[in-house]
């Protein structure tokens, strides 16, 4: 899978497929995503997650300096660039349209570490991404798909022992949100002045109503989930907890 707002380099696709085909169990493989506009700085590089649902790339915004450079295991890869093992579409489904945009593939990426699937990270295939093409950086509707699917996201997938702490994370997170955008950073600092903080609250209100709309028909699909599950809670929790992002990165980084 290639967005139409990525560019990727020739060898691309072979180092994609060399590095599925290194293990039979491998149902997803990260590429290396660098800033279109200043190459020198990575976009993601697989994705970490919050305990409240909230995802965020890989060593997103920090300089490449090889860091990232290693064959490893990801969460999952981001949807702008990805390759998808076709057994594991088949048993876990494509892409659920009720999340629309925006966390939609760590949904897809979640439901196949559920099966039992693996991902893995190919640093060799590298790719340009032109940052917030799908909606802009600084758009509402952004802020309330994100905020909307992160919740769905957590009542779809997480096992019931974290889903009823996700008040106390979110919470969490919100107030290491707002201390950070009182020192100018995260992702507050997108939206400046006092209209533009209670634009960002009236989004993330929003997009708690419309998950809250939307959650019978999530928990549906939860049900739906079991007939491929072969991961247990305790295995989701340790591999949560094991790609967990800190509290002070996500709420200092601007996605």
């Amino acid at each position: 899978m290639l967005n139409n707002d990525a560019e990727a380099d020739p060898n691309w696709l072979s180092e994609l497929r060399t590095a599925c085909e290194a293990r039979t169990e491998i149902g997803m493989v990260a590429s290396k995503i660098l800033v279109y506009e200043d190459p020198t700085r990575i976009d993601k590089v697989g994705h970490l997650i919050y305990p409240d649902g909230q995802n965020r790339g890989r060593g997103s915004g920090e300089v490449d300096r090889g860091q990232y450079d290693d064959f490893t295991e990801c969460l999952w890869p981001d949807g702008c660039a990805a390759l998808y093992r076709k057994a594991m579409l088949d048993e876990v489904g494509g892409f659920d349209e009720d999340f629309f945009a925006y966390a939609d593939d760590a949904d897809l990426g979640m439901r196949g570490r559920l099966a039992g699937w693996d991902c893995v990270y190919a640093p060799g295939a590298r790719v340009l991404h032109h940052r917030g093409t799908t909606l802009g950086l600084g758009s509402s509707r952004r802020l309330v798909l994100i905020e909307r699917n992160r919740v769905l996201l957590a009542a779809k997938l997480f096992p019931w022992r974290l889903l009823l702490l996700n008040p106390f994370y979110y919470l969490l997170r919100l107030s290491a949100g707002v201390l950070a955008g009182l020192r100018g950073q995260g992702e507050t600092k997108r939206y400046p002045g006092l209209a533009g903080k209670a634009r960002m609250l009236w989004a993330l209100f929003r997009g708690d109503c419309e998950a809250l709309y939307l959650l019978p028909r999530i928990l549906r699909k939860r049900k739906e989930i079991a007939r491929f599950r072969k991961r247990s809670d305790a295995e989701v929790l340790r591999l949560l907890r094991h790609h967990r992002i800190s509290l002070k990165e996500i709420s200092t980084q601007a996605v």
